[in-house]
């Protein structure tokens, strides 16, 4: 799941490029693949943090870890892109270093000011949200021991994440993290009930499907348009991921798919592909130019492209960087 949304997410941004073919209706949705990255990263960080509660070195172990599989990379990212920085920022280095939120970016609250994010750094706002979430977040699965409070603290992010969205409170920026909460809570959410409810596989199955058709009714007709359609499609996104999650082992087609084969393979390199994949199309921007003669064929070429290096330099990262830091996780 996580290989087809960063597919989805780099589709979207070659959305200009697709125009006339049969999956520019497709990319124009890519956006949403961040919400759908949210409720995995929402599932799987919090059924960690359920699962080690009650260890020792709870906070200690969980922030090294996850210093290890965000920090590296992210600081390889920012290190190139203010090094280049007449590519990808335009004024020289010691100019960008002064000019650009370079502060920001360290604490990881790019996304709460209303400043202008360099393209090539543009993808590292979903990053802050995340790092922002989970810094309240951990806390309170450590210390609030009754799961129904829990799950209270998530149904106020459902409902308010929405509203704030509804406010257009002129403080609140297209990035802020109170209007980006629905994704992660309802990973946490799915997290917390499979933890702590005693279901049946065939209940669960039941319940993602409803939630997958509810979600995509309601995008589809009364929250398309509106502040609500980042949460019905977080439903539907949440729905499906349940589902997938009842059905794990049964064999089937989606399965079969999702299981092995380029998803799969994207899914382990996401992370390289989501911090690089704009840097890349700055980078390839002459080969762009001279494709433009040529029509359908040439955007065509020029997303394939992109795509092809995009795919390369992630496996290079992780299999020469990102994968050799995270064998350190096991001190933690």
């Amino acid at each position: 799941m996580r290989g087809l949304a960063i597919l989805w997410v780099v589709l979207y941004h070659c959305n200009p490029r697709l125009e006339g073919t049969w999956i520019h209706y497709a990319s124009i949705w890519g956006w949403s693949g961040v919400i759908l990255f949210f409720i995995l990263s929402g599932f799987l960080i919090t059924s960690n943090l359920l699962a080690t509660r009650d260890k020792p070195r709870y906070f200690h172990n969980f922030h090294a870890r996850r210093a290890l599989r965000i920090w590296p990379l992210y600081l390889l990212v920012l290190a190139v892109v203010y090094a280049q920085s007449d590519w990808f920022i335009g004024p020289r280095p010691l100019d960008a270093i002064k000019a650009a939120p370079w502060l920001a970016y360290f604490f990881f609250v790019q996304n709460l000011f209303h400043i202008t994010l360099p393209p090539a750094l543009g993808p590292t706002w979903a990053l802050a949200i995340e790092e922002q979430y989970y810094f309240f977040w951990a806390p309170l699965v450590r210390f609030l021991r009754r799961p129904w409070t829990l799950a209270v603290v998530l149904a106020a992010a459902l409902v308010g994440s929405p509203l704030m969205r509804h406010t257009h409170f002129s403080w609140i920026t297209p990035t802020h993290t109170l209007i980006h909460l629905d994704g992660l809570a309802w990973g946490s959410l799915l997290a917390l009930g499979i933890h702590t409810l005693r279901l049946g596989r065939r209940i669960w199955l039941g319940l993602g499907l409803g939630g997958l058709v509810l979600g995509i009714a309601a995008a589809g007709t009364i929250a398309a348009g509106t502040a609500y359609l980042d949460s019905a499609l977080a439903l539907a996104y949440a729905g499906g991921i349940l589902a997938l999650i009842a059905s794990t082992g049964a064999r089937s087609p989606i399965n079969a798919v999702l299981r092995s084969g380029p998803f799969a393979y994207y899914g382990r390199i996401s992370y390289g592909v989501y911090m690089t994949h704009i840097m890349i199309f700055i980078y390839l921007g002459s080969f762009d130019l001279r494709m433009d003669r040529y029509g359908i064929p040439g955007n065509l070429a020029v997303v394939a492209l992109r795509l092809a290096v995009t795919t390369a330099v992630a496996s290079a990262l992780w299999y020469g960087f990102e994968s050799r830091i995270l064998k350190l996780k096991r001190h933690f």
